[in-house]
């Protein structure tokens, strides 16, 4: 069977079974500040199992998409040298929330990997393990599936704490948590490996291919287990792993997917296609990095987008590896969207936009060699010794991505090694500073949890009437809220909007006939509760009082009207600069509105034009802003955009301003385009590799804006004695006049520096048989000092010289050697230890370096250090 061909088998299998089919959901996890990347096909869930959030359903089944390459789950240096490491990987999945349990989830596996209708596969080559106490799991496999005995494997606490075991699951410190039973598949005798359990586990003979965890207890703080009300299943297989298994080979790499995938790399790179580890992590790359793009990620220095530049350079260094030339990855993206986009059409949908952006990377990365390669050569020109100290090496490979493997190479052609346990023991203190930045620590008992969803009435109404179902302090249920307590209160129905999609929360207050009040200072949702977090001001609440519900109307109607400009700029975006852009987050607030897009230079003044022409015309037209509930297929077929990081549910609502615009959206909006009144954009910018961000206002906020304007014009025309028609001939004047005093002071300050420089030349003095000259010379900047040092060294023939003074509050530092001296003298150290005392940082060329600091109290003890740095060199 083909890969895909066993993804839309299990997933009609748990169809058949009364499960409901459920798209993957996106890599950047919806709502979920505790993941890097959705690593499992539960994640989607999560809110369902911590019972947050009721669903149409009680059982699901998907194919989700999932990535392991930052954070606590990181398989990114196993890739390419294993059978089944992956950056990313498919996990095939069936949950039950509250249904069946453990009886139904082991016959539903065994049916679908054995039954001859389904996978078919040989009974006596599956294993089977189950937690050590969990004798009910034991039980039905032996006695009512017939696995034997002896093919049965117990494995208890084997992480060295109670219920740390690979067959005990939890979601984290706190909260569900249970017993796994895994199925694994033994590939036969002729391959290396025990079975589950044995001293040979980690061989390669015995694979997990089947993954069931049965939600059976809620750990709290105290590490006590209790039942919970409605145990759930959550299980996974991976397609990557059975897709080997039913294929008849080993290696994942040599399924049908990976194969494709494998030659276009090779096409791409111009290698032979041989199954070299390096061609094996270029095609398991493209994946990550071609679904990451899709889902919204772009290259950056921090967070998510720093994995995935971490992974699109490591794929071109190993392209590099077998002999590469120019960019090549992102001409790979072509295959993996003929490979993959039947089941997953963004990538065809966005292959234009995933090529710019890895072409983008690529190009960035070969000016990040050059540059890289620049400083190991300085560092290499000051080398004491034969070793590369591994700082040094550390500092290129993490700094600037400069390959490990490339400083070995040079290193090796000057006769020079790289110390590689001081590199070992830098990464080691780097994955330290990683595991400790994704322990999140989150305790789930101390997430709000209601039973009842509450009624949303605000599409209609800013005021309305609810009953009290939940009152919370500090996070924990309470049934009174006492005058000045912080809080949250949940109402069986509310007219008040719940942060999401981009907009805030709205605020307001709750009260009721005898003078009860409490400020709603913002309002969320926990699953389907809205929560309105805030302030009692006045009386006291109580679970089930009765109180009535009074939105902030003029803060409401501002950020309803941001809303409404967002979708008219999204749309208006798309005609300017094409279909490429795609929403890649938003802020919508009273004040203002915030929209970050795809876009990979900065917007022309005349396309900034056309964009606030393009809305403004919209808004003018007063167009009917329209809603329609309907599933997303429909919606989907109607042309509606979903908005990034969106997590939408069964039934969605579907926003049209006339034919401009159609969007999926639950948000807040104007009646008519016309009540905007006018959109003004006050900046853009870039915020990532391929991002940019628009922020605008309007209505009231836009006339403030254009009357402020219009007020600094007066004030700058005022300031050049002008008037607002004459000001820029004006300013002109002014700037003019400027470049000249400024050429003038230059020359004046050469002079200045030539005069300085024969009075000082007579100060040197000799240490060792070497001129020596250090002097404080206070008020000239670096570029003044530098053409002093030049000067100095002229004059002087043959000398070292410290140059330092105090310059616009800080201290600048200049250090010269001559030629025939830099042989036993380096300038850049002799920089390195004098800015060092004042606080600072410097280097430079052994002939000539800068650098500078902070401590001016201390310039006279760095300039003192150069008569024992010379003594020291002879």
């Amino acid at each position: 069977m083909k890969s895909a061909e066993i993804r839309e088998a299990f997933l009609r299998f748990f169809e058949e079974k009364g499960h409901t089919r459920v798209a993957s959901s996106s890599l950047i996890p919806a709502n979920d500040p505790t993941l890097l990347f959705t690593n499992a096909g539960m994640n989607q869930f999560k809110d369902c199992f911590l019972g947050l959030e009721k669903r149409a359903y009680t059982r699901a089944t998907t194919s989700q998409k999932c990535v392991r390459a930052g954070g606590k789950h990181n398989d990114l240096e196993n890739v390419g040298y294993t059978a089944r490491h992956h950056t990313f990987f498919e996990m095939l999945g069936n949950f039950s929330f509250g249904d069946y349990f453990k009886r139904d989830a082991i016959r539903y596996a065994w049916e679908f990997l054995t039954s001859p209708q389904w996978l078919n596969l040989p009974q006596e080559k599956l294993w089977v393990t189950v937690y050590a106490s969990d004798d009910e799991a034991y039980a039905i496999w032996t006695e009512e599936v017939g696995v034997p005995a002896e093919r049965m494997v117990r494995i208890g606490d084997n992480k060295g704490a109670p219920y740390a075991s690979d067959n005990f699951w939890a979601m984290g410190d706190t909260g569900p948590c249970g017993p796994c039973t895994e199925i694994f598949f033994d590939h036969g005798e002729h391959i290396w490996g025990g079975p589950p359990g044995s001293p040979e586990e980690d061989g390669d003979r015995y694979i997990e291919i089947w993954n069931n965890v049965f939600m059976q207890f809620n750990r709290t703080a105290d590490g006590v287990l209790h039942p919970l009300p409605a145990p759930s299943v959550d299980t996974g297989m991976g397609l990557e792993r059975v897709s080997a298994v039913l294929q008849h080979v080993h290696s994942n790499y040599e399924i049908d997917l990976f194969q494709n995938l494998l030659a276009a790399s090779a096409a791409a790179i111009g290698c032979a296609n041989d199954g070299a580890p390096s061609l094996k992590v270029v095609a398991d790359h493209i994946r990550s990095c071609g679904f990451l793009i899709a889902d919204g990620v772009t290259p950056s220095n921090e967070g998510r987008g720093y994995v995935l530049r971490r992974i699109v350079r490591r794929a071109c260094r190993h392209g590099n590896k077998l002999g590469a030339k120019g960019s090549f990855f992102h001409k790979i993206v072509a295959a993996l969207a003929a490979e993959m986009g039947e089941a997953y059409p963004e990538l065809r949908e966005q292959r234009a936009h995933i090529e710019r952006v890895l072409k983008t990377e690529e190009e960035q990365f070969a000016k990040t060699l050059e540059q890289g390669l620049k400083i190991l050569e300085q560092d290499l020109a000051e080398l004491q010794g034969r070793v590369i100290p591994g700082d040094v090496v550390f500092k290129l490979y993490d700094t600037y991505g400069f390959p490990v493997d490339l400083t070995g190479d040079i290193a090796r052609e000057r006769e020079l090694s790289i110390d590689e346990d001081g590199f070992e023991r830098e990464m080691q203190a780097q994955r330290e500073r990683a595991r400790s930045a994704s322990a999140f620590g989150l305790d789930y008992n101390s997430l709000v949890k209601v039973d009842t969803d509450t009624l949303f009435t605000g599409y209609e109404d800013t005021f309305g009437q609810g009953q009290i179902v939940a009152l919370f302090k500090a996070g924990a249920a309470v049934e009174q809220l006492q005058e000045g307590e912080e809080g949250v209160v949940v109402l069986d129905r509310t007219p008040f909007y719940a942060e999401s999609g981009g907009q805030v929360g709205d605020c307001g207050y709750l009260s009721d006939a005898s003078g009860v009040r409490f400020d709603v200072r913002d309002t969320t949702k926990a699953g389907g509760a809205y929560l309105h977090h805030g302030v009692v001001g006045a009386g006291s609440l109580r679970v089930g009082q009765a109180v009535e519900a009074q939105v902030d109307a003029s803060v409401r109607g501002a950020t309803a009207l941001n809303h409404s400009a967002t979708h008219l700029l999204h749309a208006a975006l798309r005609q300017v600069l094409g279909e490429h852009v795609q929403q890649k987050g938003s802020l919508v607030d009273s004040q203002r509105l915030r929209f970050d897009f795809s876009h990979f230079e900065a917007i022309k003044p005349e396309q900034l034009k056309a964009l606030e022409a393009l809305v403004n015309a919209e808004i003018r037209k007063n167009s009917a802003v329209q809603t329609e509930q309907t599933d997303i297929e429909t919606a989907k077929q109607k042309g509606a955009m979903a908005l990034f990081g969106e997590k939408y549910g069964d039934s969605v609502r579907v926003l049209s301003m006339g034919d401009f615009s159609v969007e999926l959206c639950g948000g807040i909006h104007a009646k008519r385009t016309g009540d905007i009144g006018l959109m003004k954009i006050i900046s853009e910018g870039g915020v990532a590799a391929g991002v940019r961000r628009i922020e605008a206002v309007t209505g009231v906020g836009a006339l403030d804006y254009l009357s402020g304007a219009e007020e600094q014009l007066k004030e700058a025309a005022a300031l050049v004695k002008g008037s607002r028609d004459n000001l820029l001939d004006k300013l002109a004047g002014v700037l003019e006049r400027n470049r000249q005093l400024e050429k003038e002071l230059e020359q004046l300050k050469a002079k200045a520096a030539s005069a300085a420089g024969d009075d000082l030349a007579g100060a040197a003095i000799e240490v060792a048989g070497v001129k020596v000259l250090a002097s404080r010379l206070d008020g000239l900047d670096g570029k003044a000092l530098l053409a002093l040092a030049d000067q100095l060294k002229n004059k002087l023939g043959s000398a070292v010289i410290l140059l330092g003074g105090e310059f616009d509050g800080k201290v600048v530092l200049v250090a010269g050697v001559t030629q025939d001296l830099t042989a036993k003298l380096k300038a850049g150290e002799l920089m390195r230890q004098a800015a060092a005392v004042v606080g600072g940082k410097g280097g430079g060329r052994p002939d000539m370096a800068q650098g500078g600091g902070v401590d001016a109290g201390k310039l006279g003890e760095a300039l003192a250090l150069v008569e024992p740095f010379v003594a020291a060199a002879f």
